[in-house]
């Protein structure tokens, strides 16, 4: 890339870090540190800035850089993430944001155990909390570190850029969760909800004018520069050579569709609006702005594959992680062009802005987590409040140097790919224990941690077990093979299983259910009687 790019990109990166820092510091003046200051914001913001951050969290670097890559490379099949993506919000608007909004204070373990004993279900759902949000992280690592090795060049300064972008997004979450909590974390998120929908609403009207808004005419110019005809436009590019690759698309597809459920940075924001009626408005105005973002998704990804040409976005990221830059570039006039260098500083921008925005909303979830369910559960409850947002503290530091490191060795897969694993382990493992814990009257303590572990344990293991990690190469370590999974998705075999295994612990538990206090919980999720 040119002096150009590079230049203006750097100084729009600079830009938005320093207003991000300015709001964390602005708002962690005068805060009296408290556990509900640091985990929900105060529950202060209205439903529209719930809804407007949600989609912010939401909205992550797979969304921005990975679906439309898969899009220019996959066609059809690319466009099968999208339909993942939002139809998983059904999930949470039907079953979950209510519920959990009334019956938990500050984590997902919050909802669970209030009618369990508290301490083996608490270690187990933050356990699988972490986990989900260390992977969900390294998706972000990733996008940044292929946006910046783009605009830098992927040879000398550009490869050690690439790592030090890792380093550098890891870095500035810690600062922006430690100092700020969730109320700097929410304001920066819907600030970067409105740069990435308005950024979005541009390119795609810039698509859309080159082919004279005929949209059989993008799909059209699409399918010829694929170098796949037809095939680029119907089921099957990516996921229907064989038996193996049909599985893998019903695997990914009830990852997508199950997963957002169960994410933890996605539950805890219903915790930051003050009544189970703002959750479910949040969740519409999420559902709104974050459906009108995927459909473009879809837009610039054919778009990308029409002007762009897949050879070169691959050529660019093998993953496809940088179509949608790539394309910017080429819509703003090309590399040599005025126009080019703004549109594509300015959509690069934005992608960092994404990636800083959702980290550090993970962060926080992960760090609530370590300090509210693990650390409150290996300690005495005396003085606890205090302790608890220092250990988030300093476990935002941790769960950062974790999510660098897996950031710099996944660093060549693509970012959509690797939210999808995400999607799997959080359906596997905290989706059935949710689900279970709000409707199933006779669900025990035992069935509860079961239905953690008996998710959380076989995603994870089939994970490294499937070509992600070895044996092909395009896996993390292509020199060896402990490859004995075929599928590279293992929600189809985990996913059952967590229910199977609540199912069995419960069954099989000798502790009797505690009736009185699935009433309890009952009431209090259906009407919020007594909610925090």
């Amino acid at each position: 890339m040119t002096g150009g790019h590079q230049t203006l990109a750097l100084l729009l990166f600079s830009a938005f870090v320093a207003v991000t820092l300015a709001i964390t510091t602005w708002v962690s003046r005068g805060r009296h540190g408290s556990a509900e200051e640091f985990y929900a914001g105060g529950r202060l913001f209205s439903p529209m800035e719930n809804g407007f951050a949600i989609a912010g969290d939401y909205a992550s670097a797979a969304s921005f850089l990975g679906v439309p890559g898969l899009i220019a490379l996959f066609g059809y099949d690319g466009v099968l993430y999208v339909v993942g993506f939002l139809v998983g919000w059904l999930v949470v608007l039907f079953l979950v944001a209510e519920l959990v909004r009334n019956c938990g204070r500050f984590t997902l373990a919050d909802v669970v155990a209030a009618r369990m004993s508290e301490r083996p279900v608490r270690i187990a759902a933050g356990t699988s909390s972490v986990t989900v949000s260390v992977l969900y992280l390294v998706a972000q690592m990733v996008g940044a570190g292929s946006l910046v090795a783009l605009l830098l060049g992927r040879t000398g300064a550009g490869g050690a850029a690439q790592a030090w972008a890792v380093i550098g997004v890891g870095a500035l979450m810690v600062v922006y969760v430690s100092l700020g909590g969730m109320r700097a974390t929410t304001w920066i998120q819907i600030v970067k909800a409105v740069l990435l929908l308005g950024g979005t609403v541009v390119l795609t009207v810039l698509v859309m004018v080159r082919f004279h808004g005929d949209l059989d005419r993008l799909l059209r110019a699409a399918s010829e520069h694929s170098g796949h005809g037809e095939a680029f436009l119907a089921p099957g590019l990516k996921y229907g050579g064989d038996w193996t690759a049909r599985l893998d698309f019903i695997s990914l597809g009830l990852a997508l569709v199950l997963g957002t459920g169960g994410l933890p940075h996605i539950l805890s924001r219903f915790y930051t609006v003050p009544t189970a009626r703002a959750a479910r408005r949040s969740a519409l105005w999420a559902i709104g702005l974050i459906g009108g973002f995927y459909l473009m998704t879809i837009v610039l990804g054919f778009g990308a594959a029409a002007i762009v040409g897949p050879q070169a976005v691959r050529g660019a990221n093998a993953a496809g992680n940088t179509a949608v830059p790539l394309l910017a570039l080429d819509l703003g006039g090309g590399a040599a062009s005025t126009g080019g260098t703004v549109l594509f500083a300015v959509v690069a921008a934005v992608a960092f802005a994404t990636i800083l925005a959702v980290v550090a909303g993970i962060t926080l979830a992960s760090s609530a987590s370590v300090a509210h369910d693990l650390y409150a559960s290996l300690r005495r409850r005396g003085g606890r409040q205090r302790g608890e947002v220092a250990v988030a503290r300093i476990a935002a530091v941790g769960v950062g140097v974790v999510a660098i490191g897996l950031g710099l060795l996944a660093r060549d897969l693509n970012v959509a790919f690797l939210v999808g694993l995400a999607f799997a382990v959080a359906a596997s493992a905290n989706l059935p224990v949710l689900l279970y814990s709000l409707f199933w009257r006779g669900f025990t303590t035992r069935g509860a941690v079961w239905a953690v572990y008996g998710g959380l344990v076989p995603a994870l293991g089939l994970v490294v077990l499937s070509p992600v990690v070895s044996g092909s190469p395009d896996s993390l370590f292509p020199g060896v093979d402990f490859q004995y999974f075929p599928l590279q998705n293992p929600g189809i075999v985990s996913i059952p299983l967590g229910f199977l295994a609540g199912w069995l612990g419960t069954v099989t538990s000798a502790e009797p259910p505690d009736e009185a206090k699935h009433a309890e919980t009952e009431v209090r999720s259906l009407t919020g009687a007594g909610a925090v």
